[in-house]
């Protein structure tokens, strides 16, 4: 074996590493990343979450934004322009510049009932001469308002019942199951009828049937999870040292379960859209002249084969606010607990 010759190495490679060199090495290249952080650089690798996100976001400052700034009153009737189909300024597909099929033959819509030409329905009219377009958007911002209304009931009574009960366990736990279990045997249906009996259709009636079973579903999801946070160790080292339990659910139970609780709500708002179509559709939703998703389906539904356009935009603003609130919720869920791809 080749001995190494002490003399052929450099005088500098024996000198003391000095305190710096040391501490530099021992240094975490990567920042360090917090719950939140750490759940956003996992959703935004899911880029149908983001997209999703990204028109969610778009749809509710259009919808909410109309209030203030809107093509015509969504309304105002105008018996002289009925019916009229969509016109967009510089679009000459037929569909989309204000011709229409009558008798056979094609013709300008607009043109016959004298409308200005400065004067444009994006999406054309109704039966009493309504903007479509404004009037989507007056509907879209209904269905979110009862949609957001019923994701932070059932964060407020939800949260509340489930991790009480889920603290609390024993004689107290079953009782407030069985109430659940009451309560959602009970159809929703048949609690909106109810409903009806004591208030007039519309939004109060909507959302006084959601409170009665809506939150039921996170109630029994924070419950599960309650009962499986409780028994970790820091839980029963929190509980051995004299710590109440109303602060070791703040403080402990809800931080961890935080996730679960978001993802669930997020589920819980494309299906109060729905809801709230649903009982629109069968008269039995909001009232006119206030139009929502389900109001406008149920206007256009009845005229669908001859004028299609008052049934295809609010179906297909429904279907796209439905299916972006559940890819989000997909993408959440995958965020908040990795262990789900596995």
């Amino acid at each position: 074996m080749e001995r190494l010759d002490i003399k052929s190495i450099p005088a500098e490679k024996f000198e003391p590493i000095s305190i710096n060199d040391n501490l530099d090495r021992e240094k975490i290249s990567a920042p360090s990343l917090n719950f939140l952080q750490d759940s956003w650089r996992r959703l935004k690798k899911n880029k149908g979450a983001v997209i999703s996100l990204v028109i969610l976001i778009i749809v509710t400052i259009i919808a909410f934004g109309s209030t203030w700034v809107s093509p015509h009153d969504p309304t105002k009737q105008n018996p002289k322009y009925i019916n009229l189909p969509p016109k967009i300024p510089g679009v000459g597909i037929n569909g989309f510049n204000g011709t229409a099929v009558v008798g056979g033959n094609r013709v300008d819509k607009y043109e016959q009932a004298n409308v200005p030409d400065d004067v444009h329905y994006y999406l054309g009219t109704d039966g009493l001469g309504r903007d479509l377009l404004s009037r989507l958007l007056m509907g879209t911002r209904m269905s979110l308002i009862i949609a957001f209304v019923a994701a932070f009931l059932d964060l407020t009574f939800g949260v509340i019942y489930g991790m009480f009960s889920g603290m609390k366990g024993g004689k107290t736990d079953t009782v407030m199951q069985r109430i659940l279990e009451v309560l959602s045997g009970v159809p929703n249906l048949v609690v909106m009828i109810l409903m009806l009996m004591v208030f007039k259709p519309g939004l109060m009636s909507i959302i006084l049937a959601m409170i009665v079973t809506g939150w039921i579903t996170m109630a029994r999801i924070v419950r599960a999870q309650t009962l499986k946070i409780k028994d970790q160790e820091y839980v029963l080292a929190a509980t051995t040292l004299g710590v109440s339990q109303p602060k070791i659910a703040l403080k402990h139970v809800l931080p961890n379960i935080s996730g679960v609780i978001i993802v669930q709500m997020m589920f819980s708002i494309p299906s109060a859209i729905f809801f709230e179509a649903f009982l629109s559709f069968i008269g039995l939703g909001l009232t006119p002249p206030t139009a929502s998703l389900g109001t406008l389906l149920n206007e256009g539904y009845k005229t669908f084969r001859f004028l299609p356009h008052l049934m295809w935009a609010p179906a297909i603003t429904l279907s796209v606010i439905m299916i972006c609130f559940n890819l989000l919720a997909d993408g959440l869920r995958d965020a908040f607990d990795p262990k789900m791809n596995d």
